[in-house]
């Protein structure tokens, strides 16, 4: 899930990044497909992918029978799963491999785990495009996320069906602390705490596979953030599929 979330954060960057059209709009996508392809270069990750697809679907696949299901989004959903597998199965191609093959992408991933490594005189290639009309810019640039479509899409798609998979209920933290046991025959995935905008204080979650705390945290400016002191209400999800 970890994994999931850090490329659905680098997707949403890289997004973001191509609605602009100055420079550092471009160096900010640049940056998020390079932390992409850096995570996606682990061997077995597609394996991963495709033995995630494939438990969802074999799991809502039992709930077929149940009369309370909307059949035809279900059908949908696991017509949306099985075609992901099946790409991923059918590209024999590392993920991102497209994009470490191209000379310009290539030398600028190189120079990334540098400090300042892709300045004009270390890069000079990357400062030519990067002057480059607005408008070749982010063509390039849509045509080289493009090669990451397939897991984009199954990110995205996992990650929703997990956190539909449970209905938010309020909780209260005693004293700023909320801790809670997991059911082992379960399959937790995910806990997601939602706390209003004005809320003072921000949520720490730590935990295993058997329980989970969160902390509500008052951040001070000059010094380490303190325990809230007093009951904090806050919506609780804890996401199994």
């Amino acid at each position: 899930m970890r994994t999931l979330m850090r490329l659905e954060f680098l997707f949403k960057q890289a997004t973001r990044g191509l609605s602009g059209e100055a420079k550092e709009d471009s160096r900010t996508v640049i940056d998020a497909m390079m932390d992409i392809l850096e995570i996606v270069g682990r061997s077995d990750l597609k394996t991963e992918f495709i033995k995630e697809l494939d438990r969802q679907r074999a799991a809502l696949t039992a709930l077929a029978a149940s009369p309370a299901v909307d059949t035809q989004l279900l059908e949908g959903i696991l017509e949306a799963l099985e075609r992901l597998s099946a790409r991923f199965v059918g590209d024999t191609a590392p993920l991102g491999d497209p994009l470490r093959r191209h000379e310009l992408l290539n030398l600028i991933r190189q120079r990334s785990g540098v400090p300042g490594g892709t300045c004009e005189f270390d890069l000079p290639g990357y400062h030519y495009w990067l002057h480059r009309p607005a408008e070749q810019r982010r063509a390039d640039l849509a045509a080289w996320l493009a090669h990451l479509g397939t897991l984009r899409e199954a990110v995205g798609l996992i990650l929703k069906l997990v956190r539909e998979s449970a209905v938010p209920s309020r909780v209260i933290a005693e004293g700023g602390v909320y801790q809670r046991s997991l059911d082992a025959n379960e399959p937790y995935q995910l806990v997601r705490v939602a706390v209003p905008a004005e809320c003072p204080y921000y949520p720490d979650i730590s935990g295993g596979k058997h329980r989970f705390t969160v902390r509500f945290m008052l951040p001070r400016q000059h010094e380490r953030p303190v325990q809230a002191g007093e009951d904090v209400p806050f919506m609780l999800s804890c996401c199994a599929l």
